[in-house]
């Protein structure tokens, strides 16, 4: 179980103002899924070969993950460019490993975090 929906509530209301301010963080893009307003979501997400895995912390019931699941899309805001990504895709964290480089850092233990998300990079050929 990864970390509970209410601390990601309190997260989205105090700390991820902070963080869209900084450069530490990417940044998803994403539309809500009934309302249609668009958002801005910090994360971190890893570059794979055809596109990017990220860490779902609060899993994959977390507001951004199902407005990306439901619009199949999503822009990636990374080292000052936006990247178009689609095929929004759960894998668990094994899947995830094995496609990202072996000396990446898993996270703690502790957090139990067992769900990843990949989307593909959209290419000027789709």
């Amino acid at each position: 179980m990864p970390m509970p929906l209410w601390w990601g509530q309190i997260n989205k209301r105090v700390f991820n103002p902070r963080a869209l301010r900084g450069d530490r963080w990417q940044v998803i893009h994403h539309v809500g899924r009934t309302s249609g307003a668009a958002y801005r979501t910090p994360l971190e997400a890893f570059r794979v070969d055809d596109g990017f895995v990220f860490t779902l912390v609060y899993g994959s019931r977390s507001d951004w993950v199902q407005n990306v699941l439901a619009a199949g899309a999503a822009r990636l805001e990374i080292d000052g460019d936006l990247v178009d990504l689609t095929d929004p895709e759960l894998i668990t964290a094994d899947e995830a490993f094995e496609l990202l480089p072996p000396d990446t850092k898993r996270p703690p233990k502790l957090l139990k975090i067992d769900e990843f998300l990949t989307m593909r990079t959209v290419t000027g050929d789709a």
